[in-house]
């Protein structure tokens, strides 16, 4: 489906997700002391032995739209329940988990890092369903009451347009 973009003027196929490749806590290891102190993956992250990290995405439903806008997103995990995930990654009979937010979505001017979310397992390959909790946060209302489609444009072009 060919969308004729507001914000470009140009046609656009299907909206892209927006991938965060990292948790925020990567960044913060001195760039020689990565490889030493962090196993990351494309799904998983441990940080000095004792602080875990999943990838998940949040899904922003759009109004009158037959997807959604997908915010691929990295959340912590108590050690156990990141173990959990490691020996049943393809299900979804686990869960839901609890996590903090841990990474900054630059689009939102209040920050994202650290709000609660749950993470819901999905199985067949997927990534987990990040929900984050109910409440005033932006993110949150957008996930819950749903954004109109020129909305996510907005938000793709904030990032193709600003390498954000």
């Amino acid at each position: 489906m060919q969308f004729d973009c507001s914000i470009c003027g140009e046609q656009h196929n299907e909206l892209p997700d927006i991938g965060h490749d990292k948790p925020a806590h990567w960044w913060d290891i001195p760039e020689d002391e990565r490889t030493e102190r962090a196993e990351l993956t494309s799904d998983t992250c441990i940080i000095d032995g004792e602080h875990f990290f999943i990838r998940g995405v949040i899904e922003i439903p759009i109004h009158e739209y037959h997807g959604s806008l997908g915010f691929g997103v990295w959340v912590s995990q108590k050690r156990e329940n990141f173990q959990t995930y490691l020996d049943n990654w393809n299900t979804s009979t686990i869960g839901p988990f609890f996590g903090w937010l841990c990474t900054w979505i630059e689009y939102y001017e209040e920050d994202t890092l650290l709000l609660k979310t749950m993470a819901h397992f999905r199985g067949e390959g997927l990534r987990p369903l990040i929900r984050v909790e109910p409440g005033e946060h932006p993110l949150a209302i957008d996930q819950y009451e749903g954004i109109r489609l020129a909305k996510a444009w907005q938000i793709i072009h904030y990032y193709m347009d600003s390498d954000g």
